[in-house]
Protein backbone atom coordinates (compact mmCIF):
# COMPACT_ATOMS: atom_id res chain seq x y z
CA UNK A 1 0.00 0.00 0.00
CA UNK A 2 3.14 2.35 0.80
CA UNK A 3 4.15 1.71 -2.52
CA UNK A 4 1.56 0.98 -5.04
CA UNK A 5 0.10 4.67 -5.11
CA UNK A 6 -1.03 7.88 -3.58
CA UNK A 7 -1.98 7.39 0.64
CA UNK A 8 -2.73 9.40 3.52
CA UNK A 9 -3.70 7.16 6.06
CA UNK A 10 -2.94 3.62 5.98
CA UNK A 11 -4.92 1.46 8.69
CA UNK A 12 -4.63 -1.74 9.90
CA UNK A 13 -6.83 -4.08 11.64
CA UNK A 14 -5.18 -7.00 13.59
CA UNK A 15 -8.09 -7.90 16.14
CA UNK A 16 -11.02 -10.55 15.88
CA UNK A 17 -12.71 -12.20 18.74
CA UNK A 18 -9.95 -14.96 18.55
CA UNK A 19 -7.20 -12.85 18.36
CA UNK A 20 -8.36 -11.26 21.58
CA UNK A 21 -8.06 -14.45 23.47
CA UNK A 22 -4.71 -15.15 21.74
CA UNK A 23 -3.53 -12.28 23.50
CA UNK A 24 -5.32 -12.65 26.85
CA UNK A 25 -3.23 -16.17 26.97
CA UNK A 26 0.23 -13.73 26.31
CA UNK A 27 -0.67 -11.60 28.74
CA UNK A 28 -0.64 -14.44 31.28
CA UNK A 29 2.61 -15.30 30.26
CA UNK A 30 3.82 -12.09 30.14
CA UNK A 31 1.97 -8.45 31.57
CA UNK A 32 4.01 -6.77 28.85
CA UNK A 33 2.71 -8.59 26.17
CA UNK A 34 -1.01 -8.33 25.05
CA UNK A 35 -0.01 -6.36 21.14
CA UNK A 36 0.02 -7.75 17.77
CA UNK A 37 4.01 -8.53 17.63
CA UNK A 38 3.69 -9.20 14.08
CA UNK A 39 2.56 -5.50 13.48
CA UNK A 40 6.50 -4.53 14.59
CA UNK A 41 8.02 -6.88 12.14
CA UNK A 42 5.93 -5.26 9.39
CA UNK A 43 6.24 -1.52 10.90
CA UNK A 44 10.18 -2.29 10.72
CA UNK A 45 10.11 -2.25 7.38
CA UNK A 46 7.53 0.42 6.25
CA UNK A 47 7.44 2.90 8.91
CA UNK A 48 10.65 5.33 6.92
CA UNK A 49 8.92 5.28 3.67
CA UNK A 50 5.37 5.82 5.14
CA UNK A 51 7.20 8.78 7.24
CA UNK A 52 9.00 9.73 3.81
CA UNK A 53 5.64 9.58 1.84
CA UNK A 54 4.04 11.86 4.79
CA UNK A 55 1.35 8.69 5.23
CA UNK A 56 0.02 8.41 8.61
CA UNK A 57 -0.37 5.01 10.23
CA UNK A 58 -3.47 3.66 12.33
CA UNK A 59 -4.08 0.42 14.03
CA UNK A 60 -5.61 -1.54 16.84
CA UNK A 61 -2.91 -3.87 16.91
CA UNK A 62 -2.66 -2.53 20.77
CA UNK A 63 -5.11 -5.39 22.12
CA UNK A 64 -4.85 -5.92 25.48
CA UNK A 65 -1.97 -3.06 25.76
CA UNK A 66 -2.05 -0.25 23.52
CA UNK A 67 0.58 1.50 25.71
CA UNK A 68 2.99 -1.17 25.71
CA UNK A 69 3.03 -1.21 21.66
CA UNK A 70 3.14 2.31 21.63
CA UNK A 71 6.44 2.06 23.72
CA UNK A 72 7.56 -0.25 21.21
CA UNK A 73 7.33 1.88 18.45
CA UNK A 74 8.65 4.54 19.70
CA UNK A 75 11.66 2.55 20.67
CA UNK A 76 12.01 0.79 16.79
CA UNK A 77 11.35 4.49 15.52
CA UNK A 78 14.71 5.00 16.96
CA UNK A 79 16.46 2.37 16.32
CA UNK A 80 15.53 2.88 12.86
CA UNK A 81 16.01 6.92 12.72
CA UNK A 82 12.95 7.57 11.82
CA UNK A 83 11.52 10.69 13.98
CA UNK A 84 7.84 10.06 14.49
CA UNK A 85 5.83 11.27 16.77
CA UNK A 86 3.01 8.37 18.61
CA UNK A 87 -0.06 8.53 20.05
CA UNK A 88 -2.31 5.89 21.50
CA UNK A 89 -5.67 5.46 22.83
CA UNK A 90 -6.85 3.15 25.74
CA UNK A 91 -9.73 2.83 28.14
CA UNK A 92 -11.51 0.07 26.47
CA UNK A 93 -10.29 -2.54 28.61
CA UNK A 94 -12.89 -3.68 31.38
CA UNK A 95 -11.97 -7.09 32.50
CA UNK A 96 -11.38 -5.82 35.86
CA UNK A 97 -15.29 -5.73 35.87
CA UNK A 98 -16.16 -9.24 34.61
CA UNK A 99 -15.94 -11.61 37.10
CA UNK A 100 -13.13 -14.81 35.72
CA UNK A 101 -12.77 -12.73 32.27
CA UNK A 102 -9.61 -13.58 30.59
CA UNK A 103 -10.49 -10.01 28.44
CA UNK A 104 -13.26 -8.04 28.23
CA UNK A 105 -12.93 -5.01 26.09
CA UNK A 106 -15.32 -2.50 25.43
CA UNK A 107 -16.00 -1.52 21.02
CA UNK A 108 -14.46 2.33 21.05
CA UNK A 109 -15.45 4.24 18.06
CA UNK A 110 -13.04 6.99 16.09
CA UNK A 111 -13.22 10.16 18.67
CA UNK A 112 -9.67 9.34 20.11
CA UNK A 113 -8.08 8.68 16.83
CA UNK A 114 -9.49 11.85 15.78
CA UNK A 115 -7.99 13.64 18.68
CA UNK A 116 -4.44 12.00 18.27
CA UNK A 117 -4.36 12.68 14.64
CA UNK A 118 -5.32 16.53 15.54
CA UNK A 119 -2.30 16.87 17.97
CA UNK A 120 -0.03 15.69 15.15
CA UNK A 121 0.48 11.98 15.55
CA UNK A 122 2.31 9.75 12.76
CA UNK A 123 1.27 7.00 14.17
CA UNK A 124 -1.75 6.09 16.22
CA UNK A 125 -2.02 3.09 18.51
CA UNK A 126 -5.41 1.37 20.42
CA UNK A 127 -7.11 -1.28 21.57
CA UNK A 128 -10.47 -2.55 21.18
CA UNK A 129 -12.12 -0.31 18.61
CA UNK A 130 -14.64 -1.42 15.88
CA UNK A 131 -12.77 -2.10 12.70
CA UNK A 132 -14.75 0.90 11.05
CA UNK A 133 -13.53 3.33 13.56
CA UNK A 134 -9.70 3.22 11.91
CA UNK A 135 -11.43 4.72 9.19
CA UNK A 136 -14.09 7.10 9.95
CA UNK A 137 -11.81 8.36 13.19
CA UNK A 138 -9.27 9.58 10.41
CA UNK A 139 -12.18 10.64 8.28
CA UNK A 140 -13.21 12.75 11.63
CA UNK A 141 -9.39 14.05 11.42
CA UNK A 142 -9.01 15.13 7.64
CA UNK A 143 -12.80 16.97 7.46
CA UNK A 144 -12.90 18.35 10.96
CA UNK A 145 -16.01 16.47 11.60
CA UNK A 146 -18.22 16.96 14.59
CA UNK A 147 -20.02 14.39 16.47
CA UNK A 148 -23.17 15.77 15.44
CA UNK A 149 -21.93 15.42 11.49
CA UNK A 150 -23.94 11.85 11.58
CA UNK A 151 -24.77 11.29 7.87
CA UNK A 152 -20.74 12.02 6.93
CA UNK A 153 -19.57 9.50 10.00
CA UNK A 154 -22.18 7.20 8.54
CA UNK A 155 -20.66 7.17 5.61
CA UNK A 156 -17.16 6.92 6.50
CA UNK A 157 -17.93 3.84 8.81
CA UNK A 158 -19.66 1.95 5.88
CA UNK A 159 -16.48 2.63 3.56
CA UNK A 160 -14.33 1.27 6.66
CA UNK A 161 -16.32 -1.53 6.87
CA UNK A 162 -15.90 -2.27 3.08
CA UNK A 163 -12.30 -1.99 3.80
CA UNK A 164 -11.54 -3.92 7.12
CA UNK A 165 -11.41 -7.03 6.01
CA UNK A 166 -8.65 -6.65 3.07
CA UNK A 167 -8.80 -8.23 -0.23
CA UNK A 168 -12.26 -9.14 0.65
CA UNK A 169 -13.13 -6.02 -1.08
CA UNK A 170 -11.22 -6.77 -4.28
CA UNK A 171 -12.15 -10.41 -4.85
CA UNK A 172 -11.14 -12.33 -2.04
CA UNK A 173 -13.87 -15.17 -0.79
CA UNK A 174 -16.22 -13.76 -3.34
CA UNK A 175 -19.24 -16.13 -5.12
CA UNK A 176 -18.02 -15.34 -8.71
CA UNK A 177 -14.41 -15.38 -7.75
CA UNK A 178 -14.24 -17.41 -11.77
CA UNK A 179 -15.06 -13.77 -13.25
CA UNK A 180 -11.72 -12.42 -12.36
CA UNK A 181 -8.72 -13.31 -11.28
CA UNK A 182 -8.21 -13.47 -7.57
CA UNK A 183 -4.99 -14.94 -7.28
CA UNK A 184 -3.23 -12.24 -5.97
CA UNK A 185 -6.24 -9.69 -4.89
CA UNK A 186 -4.45 -6.35 -4.16
CA UNK A 187 -5.87 -4.42 -1.22
CA UNK A 188 -9.08 -2.05 -1.30
CA UNK A 189 -8.60 2.15 -0.47
CA UNK A 190 -11.06 4.42 0.20
CA UNK A 191 -11.19 8.23 -1.63
CA UNK A 192 -13.29 9.97 1.15
CA UNK A 193 -15.06 12.87 0.17
CA UNK A 194 -15.88 15.85 2.94
CA UNK A 195 -19.97 14.87 2.49
CA UNK A 196 -18.96 11.29 3.49
CA UNK A 197 -19.27 9.44 0.14
CA UNK A 198 -16.72 7.69 -0.64
CA UNK A 199 -14.63 5.53 -4.09
CA UNK A 200 -13.42 2.00 -2.87
CA UNK A 201 -10.74 1.14 -5.63
CA UNK A 202 -7.35 -0.10 -5.62
CA UNK A 203 -3.76 0.81 -6.17
CA UNK A 204 -3.44 0.60 -10.22
CA UNK A 205 -1.83 -2.55 -11.49
CA UNK A 206 -2.49 -5.01 -8.58
CA UNK A 207 -4.58 -8.21 -8.60
CA UNK A 208 -8.29 -8.66 -8.28
CA UNK A 209 -11.60 -6.17 -9.12
CA UNK A 210 -13.23 -3.62 -7.31
CA UNK A 211 -17.42 -4.30 -8.70
CA UNK A 212 -20.47 -3.57 -7.18
CA UNK A 213 -20.23 -7.09 -6.17
CA UNK A 214 -17.63 -7.49 -4.77
CA UNK A 215 -18.69 -4.41 -2.46
CA UNK A 216 -21.88 -5.90 -2.01
CA UNK A 217 -20.55 -8.90 -0.55
CA UNK A 218 -17.99 -7.13 2.12
CA UNK A 219 -21.28 -4.68 2.74
CA UNK A 220 -23.21 -8.17 3.72
CA UNK A 221 -20.22 -9.72 6.27
CA UNK A 222 -20.95 -9.74 9.50
CA UNK A 223 -23.99 -7.49 9.77
CA UNK A 224 -27.23 -8.10 11.06
CA UNK A 225 -30.02 -5.53 10.79
CA UNK A 226 -30.33 -2.50 8.73
CA UNK A 227 -29.07 -0.07 11.33
CA UNK A 228 -25.31 -0.64 11.65
CA UNK A 229 -24.78 0.30 15.49
CA UNK A 230 -21.92 1.51 15.91
CA UNK A 231 -19.95 3.61 18.89
CA UNK A 232 -19.82 7.07 16.91
CA UNK A 233 -22.71 6.79 15.07
CA UNK A 234 -25.40 4.32 13.82
CA UNK A 235 -25.32 3.71 10.18
CA UNK A 236 -28.49 2.95 8.19
CA UNK A 237 -27.22 -0.21 5.43
CA UNK A 238 -30.84 0.64 4.00
CA UNK A 239 -29.63 3.95 2.19
CA UNK A 240 -26.28 2.47 1.03
CA UNK A 241 -26.16 3.09 -2.77
CA UNK A 242 -23.59 1.64 -5.39
CA UNK A 243 -22.49 2.81 -8.43
CA UNK A 244 -20.11 2.11 -10.91
CA UNK A 245 -17.37 5.08 -11.13
CA UNK A 246 -15.14 3.18 -13.90
CA UNK A 247 -13.00 0.77 -13.48
CA UNK A 248 -11.87 -0.92 -10.17
CA UNK A 249 -13.91 2.09 -8.72
CA UNK A 250 -17.46 1.54 -7.04
CA UNK A 251 -19.09 4.66 -5.42
CA UNK A 252 -20.98 4.52 -2.10
CA UNK A 253 -22.99 7.44 -1.34
CA UNK A 254 -26.62 8.43 -0.18
CA UNK A 255 -25.49 6.85 3.40
CA UNK A 256 -27.84 8.23 6.55
CA UNK A 257 -26.94 8.47 9.97
CA UNK A 258 -28.36 8.23 13.05
CA UNK A 259 -27.26 8.87 16.87
CA UNK A 260 -25.73 6.22 18.46
CA UNK A 261 -26.76 4.17 21.35
CA UNK A 262 -25.97 5.01 24.27
CA UNK A 263 -24.26 1.64 25.39
CA UNK A 264 -21.16 -0.08 24.56
CA UNK A 265 -20.54 -3.10 23.15
CA UNK A 266 -17.87 -5.41 25.00
CA UNK A 267 -16.34 -8.59 23.96
CA UNK A 268 -15.76 -10.64 26.87
CA UNK A 269 -13.52 -14.24 26.42
CA UNK A 270 -13.15 -16.68 29.16
CA UNK A 271 -11.33 -19.86 29.41
CA UNK A 272 -14.25 -22.14 28.97
CA UNK A 273 -12.75 -25.67 29.81
CA UNK A 274 -10.52 -28.11 27.90
CA UNK A 275 -10.69 -30.11 24.51
CA UNK A 276 -9.67 -32.78 22.47
CA UNK A 277 -10.03 -34.99 19.48
CA UNK A 278 -9.41 -37.54 17.00
CA UNK A 279 -10.37 -38.02 13.49
CA UNK A 280 -11.20 -41.59 12.42
CA UNK A 281 -11.11 -42.85 8.44
CA UNK A 282 -13.17 -45.31 7.36
CA UNK A 283 -12.87 -46.80 4.10
CA UNK A 284 -14.80 -48.64 1.63
CA UNK A 285 -17.53 -50.57 2.57
CA UNK A 286 -20.43 -50.61 5.90
CA UNK A 287 -19.02 -47.05 6.77
CA UNK A 288 -22.05 -46.60 8.97
CA UNK A 289 -21.69 -50.07 10.46
CA UNK A 290 -17.69 -49.07 10.74
CA UNK A 291 -18.93 -45.81 12.55
CA UNK A 292 -21.13 -47.56 15.40
CA UNK A 293 -18.52 -50.01 16.06
CA UNK A 294 -16.33 -47.26 16.67
CA UNK A 295 -18.85 -45.59 18.53
CA UNK A 296 -19.42 -48.65 20.59
CA UNK A 297 -16.20 -49.61 21.49
CA UNK A 298 -15.56 -45.90 22.74
CA UNK A 299 -18.96 -46.05 24.93
CA UNK A 300 -17.39 -46.58 28.30
CA UNK A 301 -13.81 -44.31 28.03
CA UNK A 302 -16.75 -41.72 27.51
CA UNK A 303 -18.74 -41.97 30.47
CA UNK A 304 -17.87 -38.81 32.60
CA UNK A 305 -16.80 -36.43 30.08
CA UNK A 306 -18.92 -33.49 30.02
CA UNK A 307 -19.43 -33.26 26.40
CA UNK A 308 -18.63 -35.86 23.81
CA UNK A 309 -19.77 -34.57 20.32
CA UNK A 310 -19.05 -37.71 16.96
CA UNK A 311 -19.93 -35.79 13.59
CA UNK A 312 -19.61 -39.16 10.45
CA UNK A 313 -19.05 -36.75 7.35
CA UNK A 314 -19.18 -39.30 4.24
CA UNK A 315 -16.75 -37.94 1.81
CA UNK A 316 -16.65 -41.56 0.54
CA UNK A 317 -17.54 -42.35 -2.98
CA UNK A 318 -18.76 -45.62 -4.47
CA UNK A 319 -16.21 -47.56 -6.56
CA UNK A 320 -13.67 -45.06 -6.08
CA UNK A 321 -10.34 -45.15 -7.84
CA UNK A 322 -8.42 -43.49 -5.30
CA UNK A 323 -7.83 -44.89 -1.45
CA UNK A 324 -8.44 -41.07 -0.20
CA UNK A 325 -11.80 -40.64 -1.84
CA UNK A 326 -12.97 -43.89 -0.77
CA UNK A 327 -12.96 -42.90 2.76
CA UNK A 328 -14.99 -41.09 5.32
CA UNK A 329 -14.14 -39.05 8.58
CA UNK A 330 -15.52 -40.02 11.62
CA UNK A 331 -14.82 -36.72 14.05
CA UNK A 332 -14.86 -36.84 18.35
CA UNK A 333 -14.55 -33.95 19.77
CA UNK A 334 -14.37 -33.88 23.46
CA UNK A 335 -14.94 -31.27 26.22
CA UNK A 336 -14.51 -30.82 29.93
CA UNK A 337 -13.29 -28.73 32.43
CA UNK A 338 -10.42 -31.27 33.37
CA UNK A 339 -7.57 -31.53 31.20
CA UNK A 340 -7.09 -34.87 32.66
CA UNK A 341 -10.50 -36.58 31.46
CA UNK A 342 -9.93 -35.09 27.95
CA UNK A 343 -6.06 -35.19 27.49
CA UNK A 344 -3.83 -38.28 26.48
CA UNK A 345 -5.21 -41.14 28.58
CA UNK A 346 -8.17 -40.82 26.68
CA UNK A 347 -6.56 -40.19 23.46
CA UNK A 348 -4.83 -43.45 23.48
CA UNK A 349 -8.15 -45.69 24.96
CA UNK A 350 -8.74 -44.57 20.61
CA UNK A 351 -5.74 -45.81 19.36
CA UNK A 352 -5.29 -48.67 21.00
CA UNK A 353 -8.10 -49.81 19.29
CA UNK A 354 -6.11 -50.47 16.31
CA UNK A 355 -6.08 -54.14 16.47
CA UNK A 356 -9.57 -54.75 17.96
CA UNK A 357 -11.81 -52.52 15.99
CA UNK A 358 -13.36 -52.06 12.17
CA UNK A 359 -11.33 -53.23 9.03
CA UNK A 360 -8.48 -50.66 7.63
CA UNK A 361 -8.54 -48.80 11.19
CA UNK A 362 -6.02 -45.55 10.96
CA UNK A 363 -6.56 -41.88 12.60
CA UNK A 364 -5.46 -38.96 11.11
CA UNK A 365 -3.30 -37.70 13.98
CA UNK A 366 -1.35 -39.35 16.94
CA UNK A 367 -2.83 -38.83 20.29
CA UNK A 368 -2.20 -35.48 21.95
CA UNK A 369 -2.55 -33.49 24.95
CA UNK A 370 -6.04 -31.71 25.89
CA UNK A 371 -6.19 -27.96 25.03
CA UNK A 372 -7.55 -25.12 26.31
CA UNK A 373 -10.37 -23.38 24.51
CA UNK A 374 -12.22 -20.30 24.66
CA UNK A 375 -15.72 -19.02 24.99
CA UNK A 376 -16.98 -15.47 23.64
CA UNK A 377 -19.78 -13.65 25.06
CA UNK A 378 -21.04 -10.08 24.96
CA UNK A 379 -22.26 -7.41 27.69
CA UNK A 380 -23.01 -3.91 27.18
CA UNK A 381 -22.36 -1.23 29.24
CA UNK A 382 -23.03 2.68 29.36
CA UNK A 383 -21.10 4.80 27.39
CA UNK A 384 -20.05 7.36 29.58
CA UNK A 385 -18.88 4.61 32.02
CA UNK A 386 -16.57 3.93 29.58
CA UNK A 387 -12.85 5.68 30.04
CA UNK A 388 -12.44 6.42 26.18
CA UNK A 389 -9.05 8.51 26.18
CA UNK A 390 -6.69 9.72 23.92
CA UNK A 391 -2.98 10.03 25.02
CA UNK A 392 -1.24 12.56 23.13
CA UNK A 393 2.08 12.78 22.07
CA UNK A 394 3.54 14.51 24.50
CA UNK A 395 1.73 12.32 27.03
CA UNK A 396 -1.30 14.21 27.34
CA UNK A 397 -4.35 12.23 28.88
CA UNK A 398 -7.32 13.62 26.74
CA UNK A 399 -11.27 12.15 28.34
CA UNK A 400 -13.47 11.37 25.26
CA UNK A 401 -16.82 12.44 26.27
CA UNK A 402 -19.40 10.27 25.22
CA UNK A 403 -22.18 11.22 22.28
CA UNK A 404 -25.00 12.95 23.35
CA UNK A 405 -28.07 10.66 23.16
CA UNK A 406 -32.30 11.78 22.06
CA UNK A 407 -34.75 10.48 24.24
CA UNK A 408 -35.84 7.55 21.90
CA UNK A 409 -34.55 5.68 18.94
CA UNK A 410 -36.46 6.36 15.81
CA UNK A 411 -38.46 3.61 14.90
CA UNK A 412 -36.94 0.82 12.34
CA UNK A 413 -38.26 0.88 8.59
CA UNK A 414 -41.50 -1.00 8.21
CA UNK A 415 -39.68 -3.50 6.07
CA UNK A 416 -37.54 -4.83 8.19
CA UNK A 417 -40.28 -5.30 10.92
CA UNK A 418 -41.87 -7.50 8.42
CA UNK A 419 -38.66 -8.95 7.14
CA UNK A 420 -37.17 -9.89 10.47
CA UNK A 421 -40.77 -11.63 11.53
CA UNK A 422 -40.19 -14.26 8.92
CA UNK A 423 -39.41 -13.62 5.59
CA UNK A 424 -41.54 -12.39 2.84
CA UNK A 425 -45.30 -10.76 3.56
CA UNK A 426 -48.21 -12.92 3.70
CA UNK A 427 -49.63 -14.27 0.29
CA UNK A 428 -46.27 -13.67 -1.49
CA UNK A 429 -44.41 -16.53 -2.92
CA UNK A 430 -43.69 -18.13 -5.91
CA UNK A 431 -47.16 -18.67 -7.79
CA UNK A 432 -48.75 -15.56 -9.91
CA UNK A 433 -52.07 -14.15 -7.12
CA UNK A 434 -55.17 -15.02 -8.57
CA UNK A 435 -56.62 -12.94 -11.26
CA UNK A 436 -53.40 -11.16 -11.60
CA UNK A 437 -53.40 -12.03 -15.04
CA UNK A 438 -49.59 -13.54 -14.51
CA UNK A 439 -48.53 -16.50 -16.37
CA UNK A 440 -46.31 -19.26 -14.33
CA UNK A 441 -42.99 -19.11 -16.00
CA UNK A 442 -40.88 -22.00 -16.40
CA UNK A 443 -38.34 -23.12 -13.36
CA UNK A 444 -35.45 -24.82 -13.51
CA UNK A 445 -34.32 -26.91 -10.55
CA UNK A 446 -30.20 -25.13 -9.79
CA UNK A 447 -28.69 -24.30 -7.19
CA UNK A 448 -29.06 -21.27 -5.90
CA UNK A 449 -25.85 -19.96 -6.12
CA UNK A 450 -26.26 -20.20 -9.88
CA UNK A 451 -28.28 -16.77 -9.32
CA UNK A 452 -27.40 -15.33 -5.98
CA UNK A 453 -24.18 -14.55 -4.33
CA UNK A 454 -23.92 -14.64 -0.46
CA UNK A 455 -21.09 -13.87 2.21
CA UNK A 456 -21.47 -15.43 5.57
CA UNK A 457 -19.16 -15.04 9.01
CA UNK A 458 -19.59 -14.78 12.41
CA UNK A 459 -20.34 -12.63 15.42
CA UNK A 460 -19.95 -14.52 18.71
CA UNK A 461 -22.37 -17.32 18.89
CA UNK A 462 -24.51 -16.03 15.87
CA UNK A 463 -24.07 -16.10 12.37
CA UNK A 464 -24.60 -14.04 9.67
CA UNK A 465 -25.67 -15.15 5.55
CA UNK A 466 -26.00 -12.35 3.15
CA UNK A 467 -27.44 -12.89 -0.24
CA UNK A 468 -27.86 -11.04 -2.87
CA UNK A 469 -28.64 -10.93 -6.77
CA UNK A 470 -27.68 -8.55 -9.74
CA UNK A 471 -31.07 -7.62 -11.46
CA UNK A 472 -34.14 -5.86 -10.55
CA UNK A 473 -36.19 -9.06 -11.30
CA UNK A 474 -33.84 -11.27 -9.45
CA UNK A 475 -34.61 -9.27 -6.40
CA UNK A 476 -38.28 -9.96 -6.39
CA UNK A 477 -37.70 -13.70 -7.05
CA UNK A 478 -35.08 -13.42 -4.21
CA UNK A 479 -37.30 -11.40 -1.77
CA UNK A 480 -40.52 -13.66 -1.69
CA UNK A 481 -38.68 -16.82 -2.49
CA UNK A 482 -36.66 -16.90 0.65
CA UNK A 483 -38.57 -16.88 3.43
CA UNK A 484 -36.98 -17.38 6.92
CA UNK A 485 -39.15 -20.83 6.09
CA UNK A 486 -37.28 -21.48 2.98
CA UNK A 487 -34.01 -20.56 4.69
CA UNK A 488 -34.27 -23.32 7.30
CA UNK A 489 -35.22 -26.11 4.87
CA UNK A 490 -32.45 -25.49 2.77
CA UNK A 491 -30.12 -24.85 5.64
CA UNK A 492 -31.17 -28.15 8.17
CA UNK A 493 -28.62 -26.85 10.78
CA UNK A 494 -30.67 -23.85 11.49
CA UNK A 495 -33.75 -25.16 12.46
CA UNK A 496 -34.39 -24.54 16.20
CA UNK A 497 -32.28 -21.64 16.08
CA UNK A 498 -34.07 -18.01 16.13
CA UNK A 499 -33.22 -16.72 12.10
CA UNK A 500 -34.07 -13.25 11.84
CA UNK A 501 -34.01 -11.74 7.85
CA UNK A 502 -33.75 -8.16 7.44
CA UNK A 503 -34.21 -6.64 3.19
CA UNK A 504 -32.07 -4.31 1.95
CA UNK A 505 -33.96 -3.35 -1.17
CA UNK A 506 -30.89 -0.53 -2.99
CA UNK A 507 -28.33 -3.78 -2.54
CA UNK A 508 -30.86 -6.57 -3.64
CA UNK A 509 -29.80 -8.23 -0.44
CA UNK A 510 -31.52 -9.91 1.93
CA UNK A 511 -29.51 -10.93 5.61
CA UNK A 512 -30.40 -13.40 7.83
CA UNK A 513 -29.30 -13.34 11.16
CA UNK A 514 -28.85 -17.30 12.81
CA UNK A 515 -28.68 -17.15 16.43
CA UNK A 516 -26.56 -19.60 18.58
CA UNK A 517 -25.34 -21.89 15.53
CA UNK A 518 -21.94 -21.03 16.74
CA UNK A 519 -22.39 -22.01 20.14
CA UNK A 520 -19.74 -20.01 22.48
CA UNK A 521 -17.95 -18.72 19.53
CA UNK A 522 -14.95 -20.03 17.07
CA UNK A 523 -12.12 -20.42 20.14
CA UNK A 524 -14.68 -23.07 21.19
CA UNK A 525 -14.38 -24.97 18.15
CA UNK A 526 -18.61 -25.88 18.13
CA UNK A 527 -18.73 -26.35 14.45
CA UNK A 528 -16.79 -28.08 11.32
CA UNK A 529 -16.83 -24.54 10.01
CA UNK A 530 -16.81 -23.13 13.93
CA UNK A 531 -16.62 -19.05 12.22
CA UNK A 532 -19.94 -19.78 9.64
CA UNK A 533 -17.39 -18.72 7.00
CA UNK A 534 -18.45 -21.09 4.44
CA UNK A 535 -22.28 -21.38 5.64
CA UNK A 536 -23.49 -18.80 2.55
CA UNK A 537 -21.68 -20.97 0.09
CA UNK A 538 -23.67 -23.85 1.92
CA UNK A 539 -26.58 -22.28 0.79
CA UNK A 540 -25.81 -20.96 -2.63
CA UNK A 541 -25.25 -25.08 -3.16
CA UNK A 542 -28.70 -26.06 -2.12
CA UNK A 543 -30.99 -26.52 -4.80
CA UNK A 544 -34.68 -25.05 -5.61
CA UNK A 545 -36.70 -23.90 -8.61
CA UNK A 546 -35.78 -20.71 -10.36
CA UNK A 547 -37.57 -19.24 -13.07
CA UNK A 548 -36.13 -19.44 -15.96
CA UNK A 549 -35.44 -16.49 -17.64
CA UNK A 550 -33.60 -15.35 -14.46
CA UNK A 551 -30.99 -17.93 -14.92
CA UNK A 552 -26.96 -16.88 -16.99
CA UNK A 553 -26.51 -18.89 -20.11
CA UNK A 554 -24.53 -21.92 -18.72
CA UNK A 555 -20.86 -20.34 -19.19
CA UNK A 556 -22.42 -17.30 -17.48
CA UNK A 557 -20.40 -17.19 -13.77
CA UNK A 558 -23.72 -14.90 -11.74
CA UNK A 559 -24.08 -11.01 -11.03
Amino acid sequence: MLTGGSLDVLTGDYLAELTMLILGRDRLKNPDLGYAKTFLRQLEEGLGLAHERGVRIVTNAGGLHPAGLADAVRALAAKVGVPVSVAHVEGDDLTSREDGALTANAYLGGAGITACLRAGADVVVTGRVTDAALVSGPAAWWFDWTPEDHDRLAGAVVAGHVLECGTQATGGNYSFFTAHDVRHPGFPLAEISADGSAVITKHPGTGGAVTTGTVTAQLLYETQGVRYLGPDVTARLDTVRLTDDGTDRVRISGVRGERPPASLKVGVTRIGGWRNEVVFVLTGLDIEAKAELVRSQLAETLEGVADAAWTLARTDHADADTEETASALLRLVVRDPSPDRVGRALTAKAVELALGSYPGFHVCAPPGPAQPYGVFSSAFVPADEVPHTAVLPDGTHVPMPPPPQPATLPAPPAFEARGSGGGAPEGVGGAAPAGSGAEPRETVRAPLGALAGARSGDKGGDANVGVWVGSGPAWTWLRDTLTVDRFQALLPETRGLAVQRHELPDLRALNFTVTGILGDGVASGHRFDPQAKALGEWLRARHLDIPAHLLPPPEGTGP
